[in-house]
């Protein structure tokens, strides 16, 4: 049997950035295995290589009602962007789903220590790329359903973005700032039929901390030390989920913890 989630994303094209790992790649997958009949899937992020892989793995795990374009694209890179939509084939172009994922964190030095080049890139691909990305998919997303507009603005933010905490001050600023920009989007897109999702998860095990530690594995390894953290799979099921509502639900805004979390800094390690 066809489950109403399946129904409701037959045909819709889905946009997701940073898509070559962690919780984009987990959600290009799972919107694939929800809606295997009919569905495109636009997948972005620097590795196109990593990216072309996926697509053979979706379309052998799920056949060829799963349409994927791999395209390599650096979010912080705001030529990049602005030249994306246009170079998509046309079968791909009206957009359903924009899932903006792609986002990094770079150390966890303490003001007057952070490193220039940690703050530049953190806020170009977290903040400015996820802006500079909507606004290129937005405009065709308001002309379509006679003008009224339609689609679904999917922004995965981060506890970090509600609740800062020491060494984590840009990341949790460009969180903030996410956090911010979504809801002033819901704000003033209220008129329009475009539903605007935010997605913060808590303690997510992905290469995520390896970036952080510059690709030291060790100390990545510790911050999850004691913990069962969630998986990417776990936020990409709540991804499709929202996306997978009747149209006049909104999923506005969702806070996903693991069972030994309350907090962005509170949790029990069962070796503490």
């Amino acid at each position: 049997m066809t489950t109403q989630l399946a129904k409701r994303l037959n045909g819709k094209t889905v946009l997701i950035t940073g898509a070559s790992s962690g919780i984009g790649r987990s959600t290009a997958f799972e919107f694939a295995r929800s809606s295997p009949q009919n569905l495109k899937l636009i997948l972005t992020a620097r590795r196109i290589d990593t990216l072309n892989e996926i697509a053979v793995e979706i379309v052998q795990e799920v056949g060829n009602g799963v349409k994927v374009l791999p395209v390599q694209l650096d979010v912080s890179n705001p030529e990049e962007v602005r030249g994306f939509k246009e170079k998509l084939p046309a079968e791909f172009r009206d957009i359903d789903v924009l899932v903006n994922n792609a986002g990094l964190v770079r150390g966890v030095a303490k003001a007057p220590e952070i490193l220039e080049e940690d703050i530049t890139v953190m806020f170009e691909t977290n903040v400015t790329g996820l802006i500079n990305m909507t606004q290129a998919i937005l405009p065709e997303m308001l002309e379509r359903n006679n003008g009224a507009g339609v689609g679904d603005i999917i922004n995965i933010g981060s506890i970090a973005g509600r609740e800062p905490y020491v060494g984590g001050g840009i990341y949790c600023a460009t969180k903030a700032a996410v956090r911010s920009f979504t809801e002033s989007m819901r704000k003033e897109l209220i008129s329009k039929r475009i539903r605007v999702i935010c997605i913060d998860p808590g303690q997510v095990e992905t290469d995520f901390s390896v970036v952080r530690f510059y690709g030291d594995k060790d100390k990545a390894k510790a911050v999850y030390a004691g913990c069962e953290p969630l998986t990417p799979e776990d936020i990409a099921e709540a991804i499709v989920f929202a996306a997978g509502r009747r149209e006049n639900v909104v999923i506005a805004d969702t806070l996903i913890f693991p069972n030994h979390q309350a907090s962005a800094t509170i949790m029990h390690r069962n070796n503490q």
